[in-house]
């Protein structure tokens, strides 16, 4: 990303599919779609600076839609739930 950093540029929505849904209650993940440009460290470092928590684990993917979709494990002390409620996914 560039010099200026900014997480809400990293970050650009939180995705509630059903998919997205079962992995928050099976595995403590979050998903959101991310910049393209953004590396697993800078999504890591935009979730926890934006929503207090810890991550374990950012696992990326680009959609045949041309956008990247990041898969956020948390720590085990923090619960997906909780930071989707916030954002009114749940």
């Amino acid at each position: 990303m560039s010099s200026s950093w900014d997480p809400y540029k990293v970050i650009k929505a939180a995705v509630s599919s059903e998919k997205a849904i079962t992995c928050m209650e099976k595995y403590n993940t979050l998903t959101f779609v991310v910049d393209i440009k953004a590396t697993k460290p800078d999504i890591k470092r935009a979730v926890e600076e934006l929503f207090g928590v810890k991550v374990d684990e950012v696992r990326t993917l680009v959609t045949p839609r041309g956008e990247k979709k990041a898969y956020v494990r948390l720590a085990k002390e923090y619960k997906a739930s909780d930071v989707a409620t916030k954002l009114g996914i749940i």
